[in-house]
């Protein structure tokens, strides 16, 4: 069998972990919004296959569509880049008729969301503390 035609095995726990790099999100982010602890975090990024319910959590924690998580591989990624970036015409633009949402929209989201949730955290450490004092 020729290796270049034969299918490529999709690895869901590394494309989240890519995909989290491309957004610069860390694992602890990702942990508390799951609900699960930075080394679970981990274990899942080492998982072929994730659970239908656990790709949608993190596809809506990260804005994007499960199909993002489950078909993210490099070709698609070097495609869209150079799609992107690469035009006779001296501004940005996608030619890239598979995707279905403008990628400085996601990033400009993707921050305030980090700010509100680095906020939230702020506040909740402040909480903390204020009740260890009281004791």
């Amino acid at each position: 069998m020729n290796i270049d035609t034969a299918p490529k095995k999709v690895h869901h726990g590394r494309n989240i972990k890519r995909l989290c790099e491309m957004l610069g999100i860390k694992q602890d982010s990702l942990a508390i919004e799951l609900n699960i602890t930075q080394a679970a975090v981990s274990k899942l990024e080492n998982k072929e296959e994730i659970e239908e319910d656990t790709l949608e959590k993190i596809a809506k924690f990260l804005k994007l569509p499960v199909d993002a998580i489950k078909n993210f591989n490099d070709e698609t990624t070097v495609s869209f880049i150079s799609n992107t970036f690469n035009n006779t015409h001296g501004f940005m633009y996608s030619t890239y008729t598979d995707c279905t949402f403008n990628p400085i929209e996601k990033i400009i989201e993707l921050y305030n969301e980090k700010q509100e949730l680095y906020e939230r955290m702020l506040k909740e450490k402040d909480e903390l503390l204020e009740k260890l004092l009281k004791k």
